[in-house]
């Protein structure tokens, strides 16, 4: 099986958006290789949210990476973007060619293990692009991600394995919610990076 042929690409949602499973887009020399120089490279941080009214501290680190400093606001916390890497523009120009988008800024996300996770949300942020793309690029430890329709309550999941992609579009943010459930079976890290257009 060719794991880059479009006959692989599929939409895994039954109604009311598009959510293209790519699968692996990269091969396993690329994937050790992006992962490492993430892994030690990236400005990594805990992430930081305010939810009714507390600050909550996550084990779980991130990192907003872009072409310029600007300033970006979710879970009603602001952060400033690090400008882009070597390894992040390879890796964009990668994904804009697989996915056929353009992006302007990247969310990463470090899980130290499977014990790390994170709860049902939709990313419907005011300085997203309105029904853009967002491209989810998977390194190290592959994991389960779960959909959920906002009113029927239906629930997609997809493992997503090392190096693979997935590409949320349309209305997809608009009708379903989606989470990384934590999990006792995964014992090594996962580096998420979710490229994105925010428009300034």
């Amino acid at each position: 099986m060719d794991l880059f042929s479009s006959d692989a690409i599929k939409n895994i949602l039954p109604f009311d958006g598009v959510t293209n499973y790519h699968g692996v887009v990269l091969d396993a020399e690329q994937c050790d290789f992006y992962y490492r120089q993430l892994f030690a490279n990236i400005n990594w941080k805990n992430d930081e949210a305010i939810i009714f009214g507390k600050k909550i501290i996550t084990k779980r680190k991130v990192a907003w990476y872009g072409a310029s400093e600007y300033s970006y606001t979710y879970f009603k916390v602001t952060k400033t973007a690090n400008i882009w890497t070597k390894e992040l523009l390879e890796l964009k120009e990668i994904i804009e060619k697989e996915s056929n988008e353009t992006y302007n800024s990247c969310l990463l996300n470090l899980y130290h293990s499977g014990e790390e996770g994170m709860g049902y949300h939709s990313d419907g942020e005011k300085m997203l692009k309105k029904n853009g793309a967002i491209a989810s690029v998977s390194l190290g430890a592959a994991r389960k991600f779960s959909f959920k329709h906002k009113e029927s309550k239906q629930r997609i999941d997809v493992l997503l394995e090392r190096g693979s992609l997935l590409v949320m579009k349309e209305q997809t943010q608009t009708h379903w919610v989606h989470r990384l459930p934590p999990t006792k079976k995964v014992h090594t890290p996962r580096i998420n990076l979710t490229f994105r257009t925010i428009e300034l």
